[in-house]
């Protein structure tokens, strides 16, 4: 990319609101800050954000319907990221996600093809659409255990049972930064006539650099949602929504868009999407090259070390299922699997280096171009240190068999399995499933009962079970508990994971349909 004149419309025309300083007889009410004069005085830093949190006045356009400096920073970005049209998002990926759902299954019962592991937010949209969801099983990468994409041949076979699909959702990277190509994918897509919806969430950076995977817009997919805060550098909650061809009805979008999102959205969480993507589009390649660089460096640093190790495509010599990773993010293990992801993201806090998430097996480091040299040899030296006390240390883990050893009650728990929780139950389903009905009516309270974890093996889940991070359900309402599941959420349970959805945080137990309550093979929508 060549250097460009820096250009944020959006961002300008809110910096010229705050120098203007005028009476504000608008909402908001905290009236450019003014309601907190002591802050003022001792830290301008949220009062300084308050300063340009304006609403829709003369001059800062409308995001519903933009004209001025809204449409103009949307246009930038679309040119920049290769959308034919590009929707700010204040509301994260989950807006974006909740909109492309609504916009191709507009009809109740309508099926969208949909790859099991997504994000908590695409089953949401499955309910508010009142559609049905035909899970396609993805791809697991050998050597690690962890999922990406369906393969051509699952999509393909996909498409043949289902010829009245609305499309194909899928995820991309993951959570890990792994993914395989999506052009096979769009290319079946496209010629069944049918569009290929992204959640390209953790991808936001893609295509932008050489050295960077090639995004999903350049792969063919038709929407693409992306965190612009996530891996690049808007303020939390800034995404962007992408849209190019013609298998999508972007008024459609649009007036989606509408229902998912507040009619009063934040203003300074747009400008820093304009900003964030005036600095790429200013700056060009280079606003990755240094940090790129310490990419390297920190490659280097973990080559020297004894038992951690990272991820990377090719170890197991399945390129289909793992054959791109992300630079910037760093999948950490202890070589000998003594130590859990979770042990090793709680030395690595101890240390100073907060990690993005942890699973039983790994840790998650989130770089960016905004990781600076010092936070790189800060983290070689706890890392080194952590390397270190590894090999010295008598600590194990401790046995598994111990820890399940009074919870067993008859649960044939296989304690070698490992949890992923990027998987779900995909690896164990077929590669394509029934269509599953989703909706939002509430079951009553006398047709769910809680059981203990390791009682509910065969019942059908009465809640959404999501381990946080990463966010991807491993049960949905009405989906019957394999044993496999139901180990699944015994290990979770003692390893302390953090999981949303549950009424009981603790996984001591979870509700259940009562049986004869619901017919064998239904499914509930809440």
């Amino acid at each position: 990319m060549t250097e460009r004149k820096f250009k944020a419309p959006l961002f300008e025309a809110l910096r010229q609101y705050k120098a203007r300083k005028d009476a504000s007889f608008h909402v908001p009410g905290h009236k450019d800050g003014q309601a907190y004069p002591c802050m003022k005085q001792n830290d301008d830093t949220l009062t300084g954000v308050m300063e340009i949190d304006t609403t829709e006045i003369t001059g800062t356009d409308d995001l519903h319907h933009p004209e001025g400096v809204i449409r103009e920073a949307q246009e930038l970005a679309a040119d920049l990221f290769g959308a034919e049209e590009t929707f700010f998002l204040v509301g994260g990926s989950t807006a974006g996600n909740l909109a492309l759902i609504l916009s191709v299954c507009t009809t109740p019962g309508d099926v969208l093809l949909v790859q099991r592991n997504v994000h908590k937010s695409v089953i949401h949209g499955f309910m508010l659409a009142n559609a049905n969801a035909v899970f396609l099983e993805p791809q697991q990468d050998a050597s690690s255990g962890l999922m990406t994409i369906p393969s051509e041949e699952t999509v393909r076979e996909a498409l043949h049972r289902y010829p009245d699909a609305k499309g194909l959702l899928v995820t991309s990277p993951n959570y890990y930064g792994m993914g395989a190509s999506l052009f096979p994918l769009a290319e079946l897509c496209h010629a069944n006539g049918v569009p290929l919806l992204v959640d390209e969430a953790h991808g936001a950076h893609y295509g932008l650099h050489p050295d960077l995977p090639k995004s999903a817009l350049e792969a063919g997919a038709d929407g693409v949602v992306q965190s612009t805060h996530k891996m690049l550098t808007a303020m939390t909650m800034g995404a962007m929504l992408h849209v190019q061809g013609n298998l999508l009805n972007v008024n459609v979008i649009r007036q989606r868009l509408a229902i998912v999102q507040s009619s009063s959205p934040s203003y300074p969480i747009m400008a820093s999407l304009d900003l964030s993507r005036g600095m790429i589009q200013s700056q060009g390649s280079d606003f990755f090259t240094e940090g790129l660089t310490l990419v390297e460096q920190l490659i280097e640093g973990i080559g020297d070390l004894q038992r951690i190790h990272f991820l990377k495509p090719g170890a197991s010599g399945d390129n289909d299922a793992y054959s791109i990773q992300d630079p910037f993010k760093f999948v950490l293990y202890d070589e000998e699997g003594q130590w859990s992801g979770y042990k090793l993201q709680e030395t690595l806090e101890a240390e100073g280096c907060i990690p993005e998430m942890s699973d039983d097996h790994y840790v998650v480091l989130a770089l960016s171009s905004a990781t600076s040299q010092g936070d790189i040899v800060r983290l070689l030296n706890a890392l080194t240190k952590i390397d270190h006390l590894m090999q010295v240390s008598t600590w194990n883990i401790k046995n598994k068999e111990d820890i399940y050893d009074d919870t067993q009650k008859g649960l044939d728990i296989e304690v070698e399995a490992e949890i992923d929780l990027d998987q779900g139950n995909s690896r164990y389903a077929e590669a394509v499933s029934d269509k599953v009905h989703f909706d939002l009516r509430i079951v009553a309270a006398e047709e769910i009962e809680s059981v203990r974890v390791e009682e509910c093996e065969g019942r059908q889940a009465a809640e959404m079970v999501i381990p946080y991070p990463p966010g991807i359900p491993i049960l949905y309402p009405g989906e019957p508990i394999s044993a496999r599941t139901a180990n699944q959420l015994v290990r979770l349970k003692y390893a302390g994971a953090k999981c949303q959805g549950t009424a009981d945080p603790t996984l001591t137990t979870i509700q259940v349909h009562r049986i004869g309550t619901v017919q064998d093979g239904q499914r509930q929508g809440l």
